[in-house]
């Protein structure tokens, strides 16, 4: 075989295809049989490689494939399949699963995983995310990847996918059905926004497994990229008109990949992701929480947790936290970010059942624990939010907004107070307090907080409002993105 020497740093940097918060991303177009085999190999070649021990006759084994909906995902998938292949590996093809299934039956496996998806962005863009037999790389993996020199054939041929192997979503379907199976959700009622997610027919398995009706709303042959942090106004205008016209308990949907929730109350009222991961954390009686420094100050306002980490935004940091956290506690880690997607970090027993733990991002658990938590508590979903006290988040973003363009503002409002004052919120009194752990989070007087980042997955910036009700912090956050929209000196 005729092969190349293909640095893949340059390649990132031509291409544009780079690590994002969780795995690499780009424009589809950009996403070439070269881009993504040398993404790949280097995968392959230094975090597998390096991590099996001297005498394995082959560091890359067995290597889990999975991928999302979206139309250019299995021919993608098809290239990677291909890396491993020549690098000798064992290629277990699991078809269309989402991420947690694909990386918890990694883990059984002690393998690693290549999971092809572009999670929540639009379908023009896609992505690969890598687990080695770890579990997700680590931001230094990352680096390693980036900055390797790895060989590609002169003619790449793609690697025909075979049938699914459905040992792979068996097992996942296994993991909560028996978890669950005494949580009392025989009866119960659940509406499913199906549109083009991954979990849209394995989530229908599991809750009718459990007892619960399933009625299927909104499934679409079309990608639809839900975004659980920034939902679409349509989507919320849907969900309340679905609440009218049917009778149901919750409404569940997922992101792209099924790592992140969207769940619903009885009433069609989408709840925050980091409300979702407050309730999931208290259900599963965490001793430790670790998040995002963008989630609810709720989660510390509580007091249901002994001790809360905040981190950087992404799942990397936040699994580098919960193992930190893990070699100083015996209690149970959980960590969530503010798109409700969930991380257990040690082994959880209720009711003489045990969860093993999965530090990946996981919608399928948060959703079966607020109905679990409810049923417990014999309310409805809307009481279990009205229970909290009154902590409102909320957040949108400017689309097609550089990331250059981004660190310009942020290093401006950073240096210049009045000024981060009349942008991020101006009648909240004077700035109390700034944190920069990811981006600039700024306290005002009256308790409202403001905070503005880029995204690392498109070229967007982020905003994410806290106050006292849910209008004014969606008015915090709406306000904001107009007055940032409209600077002209960016």
């Amino acid at each position: 075989m005729i092969t190349k020497k293909i640095n893949v740093n340059a390649l990132m940097t031509a291409s544009g295809v780079k690590f994002g918060t969780s795995g690499v991303r780009g424009l589809v177009v950009n996403m070439s049989n070269e881009v993504c085999y040398a993404y790949t190999t280097a995968f392959l070649q230094e975090v597998l490689a390096k991590s099996s021990p001297a005498d394995n006759t082959s560091s890359v084994a067995k290597v889990i494939l999975g991928h999302d909906l979206r139309p250019s995902s299995p021919h993608i998938a098809s290239i990677c399949a291909a890396a491993v292949t020549n690098a000798g590996g064992q290629v277990v093809y699991a078809g269309a699963l989402p991420t947690p299934a694909l990386a918890y039956y990694a883990q059984l496996q002690h393998a690693s995983a290549v999971v092809v998806t572009g999670s929540h962005i639009p379908f023009d863009r896609n992505g690969i995310k890598f687990y080695g037999t770890q579990g997700e790389i680590s931001k230094a993996e990352e680096l390693a990847i980036q900055h390797a020199i790895v060989d590609i054939p002169d003619a790449l041929m793609h690697y025909p996918l075979p049938l699914a192997d459905k040992t792979v979503e068996a097992h996942y379907i296994k993991r909560y059905v028996d978890f669950f199976g005494d949580a009392g959700l025989k009866g119960l009622r659940v509406a499913i926004y199906e549109h083009s997610g991954v979990a849209r027919d394995l989530l229908r398995t599991i809750l009718e497994a459990l007892g619960v009706e399933v009625t299927s709303l909104g499934r679409t042959d079309a990608f639809v990229p839900i975004d659980t942090e920034a939902v679409r106004p349509e989507d919320v205008i849907q969900a309340a008109n679905w609440a009218k016209e049917y009778s149901f308990d919750a409404i569940f949907s997922t992101d792209g990949d099924a790592d992140r929730p969207l769940i619903g109350d009885e009433q069609g009222e989408w709840l925050r992701g980091d409300i979702v991961g407050i309730l999931c954390a208290k259900y599963l009686a965490a001793d430790v929480v670790v998040t995002p420094v963008s989630s609810n100050s709720l989660t510390e306002k509580s007091a249901w947790f002994n001790r809360v980490i905040r981190t950087r935004i992404g799942s990397p940091y936040v699994i580098a936290a919960m193992e930190e956290a893990g070699r100083k506690t015996s209690g149970l880690v959980v960590g969530f970010e503010a798109n409700g997607g969930v991380l257990v970090g040690s082994d959880s027993i209720r009711d003489g059942k045990k969860l093993e733990a999965l530090a990946t991002r996981d919608a399928v658990l948060p959703m079966l624990a607020v109905l679990a938590m409810a049923q417990q508590r014999k309310c409805k979903l809307s009481d279990l939010v009205a229970s909290l006290p009154s902590r409102y988040t909320f957040s949108d973003r400017l689309q097609n907004f550089p990331n250059a363009q981004s660190a310009k503002l942020l290093t401006l409002l950073q240096h210049d107070v009045q000024q981060a004052q009349q942008i991020m919120a101006p009648n909240a009194g004077e700035i109390v307090s700034t944190d920069i752990t990811d981006g600039l989070r700024v306290s005002f007087r009256n308790g409202d907080i403001v905070h503005l980042r880029p995204s690392g997955n498109a070229p967007e910036l982020r905003c994410y409002a806290e106050a006292d009700t849910q209008e004014n912090a969606k008015l915090l956050c709406d306000d904001c993105l107009i007055r940032v929209a409209a600077m002209t000196d960016l």
